[in-house]
């Protein structure tokens, strides 16, 4: 009876260890709190360009990962470029970023 209780006690505690192993974060993958982050910055940087008059009517696509926001799509002129990256990096938990615009 006494080595079916430490079998079950050593069986309890390796289901515990792989399930605290299995909810951990990798450096490869965000934690939830990471996805809602940049999802929250996301949004607030869209918002800020969907807000502005000169910038409104370009397709600018916004991604955020841990904090680098990266801005792609097609605009008309430099000065488009660099408004979109100032309000960007205006936005707070914004850490750096990737102005990938293009002038066409």
């Amino acid at each position: 009876m006494k080595k079916g209780n430490v079998f079950i006690g050593y069986l309890v505690m390796l289901m515990l260890l792989i399930s605290f192993v299995a909810c951990a974060s990798s450096p490869k993958q965000e934690s939830t709190g990471d996805y809602v982050d940049d999802s929250v910055i996301t949004t607030k940087v869209k918002s800020q360009i969907a807000a502005d008059d000169f910038l409104k009517s370009f397709e600018i696509s916004v991604e955020t990962r841990k904090g680098i926001v990266q801005l792609s799509g097609w605009v008309s002129t430099q000065d488009a470029v660099n408004k979109a990256g100032h309000i960007a990096r205006n936005v707070g938990g914004v850490k750096s970023v990737k102005n990938n615009l293009i002038v066409k």
